[in-house]
């Protein structure tokens, strides 16, 4: 966190959660988290080809992407580019969404201005969530834009767990989990 998260967005808030906002009146909530849950330790060695990061072939890790570094990444490269929102790196997102719940909690202002969550945090390359512990957290109408607006072939899907974006669903109406 020290050598990625806090140049970028600062120190955490109470509840250990980064949030930077680009823009006046941003629309959309991008999400990741920082905690992770793998088998063995180490770093990643992490190769990026045409555009498409990957582990490197006899690499001793098992995990990348969606559990949460390829999130947070996308999300610093989106931060980088200047691409308005509100970019929140959550915490305690695999103990039970402590963070993003702690927040919501707080009613952030920020909350009342956008109609959309983002979290990327979804294994695989073509997932966009329409229902999180088997309740609606994104219309397909959403899901079918967002598909068309990445036009990388993603698609609805109702098969959705569990994620920071599931706890904003009460206050904003399409939150959503992205393959990434």
């Amino acid at each position: 966190c020290s050598r990625f998260l806090h140049p970028t967005f600062g120190h955490p808030d109470k509840h250990g959660n980064y949030e930077l906002i680009l823009g006046n009146s941003p629309k959309v909530c991008y999400a990741a988290h920082y905690d992770s849950v793998h088998k063995s330790d180490g770093m990643q060695n992490v190769i990026v080809k045409n555009g498409i990061a990957s582990l490197a072939k006899g690499s001793d890790s098992e995990c990348l992407g969606a559990d949460c570094a390829t999130g947070m990444w996308l999300i610093l490269e989106m931060i980088d580019a200047g691409i308005e929102g509100v970019y929140v790196i959550h915490a305690q997102e695999e103990t039970g969404c402590i963070g993003s719940r702690k927040l919501v909690e707080d009613l952030p202002w920020w909350l009342d201005s956008v109609d959309s969550v983002i979290s990327f945090d979804r294994k695989g390359t073509s997932d966009i969530i329409t229902h999180q512990m088997g309740l609606r957290t994104c219309s397909d109408a959403f899901a079918k834009s967002l598909g068309s607006i990445l036009g990388m072939k993603h698609k609805a899907d109702p098969t959705g767990s569990y994620t920071d974006s599931n706890e904003y669903s009460n206050d904003v109406p399409e939150c959503t989990n992205l393959a990434v």
